[in-house]
């Protein structure tokens, strides 16, 4: 039996209580260190099971709203005045409003016997010009090359159908000095034809029967407000050296001239008139120009004589016929320097103070006319009025009330011709 007297030297027995106490210490540690694992563990899962995870969020800002659309500009208190061409229109009472073909609607003055342009009150609402599509079937005939311009049963013109009415603001007097300005060769080239087509509404564009596509380029030229001419070719005193195309009216040709001028009119339509391309010994022949003038007015088309020709008889004959006409005022070389250019404008612009009017003439080269559109820009605060070339021409008293008047007068005017000594 062990006890404290038989233990051996310097040992001392443990204490069972001491070790029972180290004991039970060391369980509730290892108790609490489990618990506090345990709960670390409970909390760490939890964070893990909380935790939101990471979303991108993007920020959808609204568009900024549109603008208001524009206030709508008040329609003009005043009214606009428009004048008709200086020729007489058939078929129409004076005393009746009329709806025009270009679509404006007009009341005509009562001055029927007036031998100048009478003034046209157009509502405010109705000044916008549309001048209607070509060929128009009431002035169109089938002719052996093309549609051919004829005059109607009506009485019913193209130079009626087909002329820009003449518009002008309140600006200016109803009297107010008129520039008509006409660009020939439009369609030979493409910078020209554009730089033509960019100039104001009321100029005058003239088409040669050669250019490509030239049908469709004259109903560009209408749609954008453009009053047009064909321009015909005639003989000059050097021909054949200096030939301007095919079907070339000429003198010794007297017999066919209506055929080759049957084939220049039917080109394209929608022209208003004829001015002639150069025909320096045509123009000075009687009888070649009566049959030729008596022809075109006996279509129902006005002529302009481009001035070039010295010996022109255009002005002795086309009375004769009852044929609405005018003379050009004014050369413009668009090859000229841009000093001798401004200074044919101020002649163009002095002669229509002088006269009351005047035509300006140009081909169509692009520099040239971008300087004309600066002159153009410029006339109302001069005082002068912007007008298709229909506004310009002569008086006309007509003397024959039938389709064929132009015929008429061309054998009267040839009779006469024969009983001169």
């Amino acid at each position: 039996m062990t006890d404290d007297l038989n233990a051996p030297l310097g040992w001392n027995p443990p204490d069972k209580r001491a070790g029972a106490s180290r004991a039970g210490s060391r369980l509730a540690l290892t108790l609490c260190g489990l618990t506090v694992a345990t709960l670390g563990a409970v909390l760490w899962r939890n964070a893990l099971v909380q935790q939101p995870s990471l979303e991108v969020v993007t920020a959808i800002e609204p568009a900024p709203p549109f603008p208001p659309p524009p206030a709508p500009v008040a329609a003009p208190t005043a009214p606009v005045l428009v004048t008709a061409p200086t020729f007489p229109l058939r078929g129409a009472p004076n005393d009746e409003p009329q709806e025009r073909p270009s679509g404006v609607r007009v009341r005509r003055g009562t001055d029927a016997a007036s031998s100048g342009p009478r003034v046209i009150h157009v509502e405010p609402e109705d000044v916008d010009v549309r001048l209607p599509l070509a060929p128009d079937p009431r002035v169109t005939e089938s002719g052996p090359q093309g549609p051919l311009p004829r005059i109607s049963r009506e009485g019913l013109r193209p130079m009626d159908v087909y002329a820009r009415p003449y518009m002008t603001t309140t600006a200016l007097s109803a009297d107010a000095p008129r520039v008509a300005v006409i660009v020939g060769g439009v369609g030979l080239t493409q910078q020209g034809s554009d730089a033509a087509l960019a100039l104001p509404e009321a100029v005058t564009l003239a088409f040669p029967p050669y250019g490509s596509d030239l049908s469709a380029l004259a109903a560009r030229a209408r749609a954008r407000g453009h009053e047009t001419l064909l321009q015909a070719p005639m003989e000059p005193f050097d021909y054949p050296r200096n030939n301007p195309g095919p079907h070339t009216l000429i003198v010794d040709r007297t017999g066919h001239i209506n055929e080759d001028l049957h084939w220049l009119m039917s080109r394209f339509s929608g022209y208003a008139g004829v001015v002639n391309y150069l025909g320096g010994r045509f123009m000075a022949d009687d009888t070649a120009l009566t049959a030729t003038l008596a022809e075109i007015a006996n279509r129902g088309l006005y002529f302009i004589d481009d001035g070039e020709a010295r010996q022109s008889r255009v002005t002795t004959i086309a009375p004769d016929l009852s044929l609405p006409h005018a003379v050009v005022d004014a050369t413009i070389n668009a090859h000229d320097s841009p000093q001798a250019i401004d200074a044919a404008l101020a002649q163009l612009e002095l002669r229509a103070r002088e006269k009351g009017s005047a035509i300006g003439f140009v081909n169509a080269a692009p520099e040239a006319l971008t300087r004309i559109g600066r002159f153009l820009a410029g006339l109302e605060k001069r005082g002068l009025a912007l007008a298709p070339v229909s506004a310009v021409l002569a008086p006309v008293v007509t003397t024959a009330t039938t389709p064929n008047a132009g015929k008429e007068a061309s054998k009267n005017h040839k009779h006469n011709q024969e009983q001169k000594p």
